[in-house]
């Protein structure tokens, strides 16, 4: 299957609308921190003939696949091996000081759906693996088969936000003492005895948060999500926009946060005046976090859950 033929770009259109004044008719240079298959940019890149891409994706095939549906704009195109957590780094090593767009597309990409074999699909039999970058760093197996169950409770409650984790962790310890987990169908089957009739007739699949809450822990993805934005926001040039699309609420919340408390100004109650290098670094761009419209979801179900929020750079910050 050619680069992008399964892959279809969510809130394509308001995303570059969004982007659109930041990187319109000059020199630009956009970040596209989560590349997966490059759809986003893809259509960036041919939008704006004089801009520059920096795509970042953790993910080798993903990295390879995205250069093959890029390589006409290969020459304005800088593809690299990295976590998004390091965007600053990347940027230094490039010698890019300032961009102007930053755009995050968070989750789970549909090309790591799509393969059975990456483990990251409850629907389908495949090794428990999950790994956005197969070549480092443990398994979704490792973690079900090492981890204290108290320590496995803790993140299917935060991360997966699985009412049931209790119940849940306390059947993987019985489980795994008999045998070790190799396959997402031994999971799924045990989810389903744990998990009660009654939730799940009424809270989708039992698997879902299970599988949502190992896939963060084995890639650190709220750990890199809090350390990403500060640095994505700081390379921004004075009205350089960034754009995150979130696919559930823990997500949503660390983004919220770090745009809310850049718009706003750090003088203190009362004063009548703003204190010089107290006002806010950023303009929000959205009013709360925008989904997608119902036809989207028609046509691209992994649409439904999506949240945007964007924001615009107002001003450096003084050294």
């Amino acid at each position: 299957m050619s680069a992008g033929a399964r892959h279809v770009p969510v809130l394509l259109s308001r995303v570059t609308e969004l982007l659109e004044p930041a990187l319109s008719g000059r020199p630009a240079v956009l970040v596209d921190a989560t590349l997966g298959l490059g759809g986003h940019s893809a259509a960036m890149l041919a939008a704006h003939p004089q801009l520059t891409l920096v795509g970042l994706d953790r993910d080798p095939q993903a990295l390879e696949l995205a250069g093959r549906r890029l390589v006409a704009y290969a020459g304005r195109s800088r593809l690299v091996h990295a976590v998004y957590d390091r965007l600053a780094e990347v940027l230094d090593e490039l010698g890019v000081p300032r961009v102007d767009g930053v755009l995050f597309d968070l989750g789970v990409s549909s090309l790591q759906l799509d393969a059975a074999e990456r483990g990251f699909s409850y629907a389908r039999d495949a090794d428990l693996d999950m790994r956005m970058d197969p070549s480092k760093g443990p398994t979704a197996a490792d973690v079900l088969n090492t981890y204290p169950l108290p320590e496995l409770t803790r993140i299917l409650r935060e991360y997966g936000e699985e009412r049931f984790a209790s119940r849940i962790s306390a059947a993987v310890g019985r489980r795994r003492s008999r045998r070790p987990f190799t396959r997402s169908a031994e999971l799924v089957e045990l989810l389903y005895e744990a998990v009660p009739a009654a939730a799940r007739r009424t809270g989708g699949h039992p698997a879902k948060r299970t599988f949502q809450a190992l896939r963060i822990e084995v890639n650190g993805e709220l750990d890199a999500l809090r350390a990403a934005l500060p640095a994505a926001i700081d390379a921004l040039a004075v009205g350089g926009r960034i754009v995150v699309l979130s696919y559930h609420s823990l997500e949503d919340r660390i983004v919220k946060r770090e745009l809310v408390a850049r718009s706003s100004s750090r003088t203190p109650a009362g004063l009548p005046v703003e204190l010089p290098g107290h006002g806010p670094q950023l303009r929000l761009l959205t009013r709360g976090a925008e989904g997608a419209p119902e036809e989207e979801i028609t046509d691209n179900p992994r649409a439904a859950s999506v949240r945007l929020r964007a924001a615009e750079r107002l001003r450096e910050v003084a050294a």
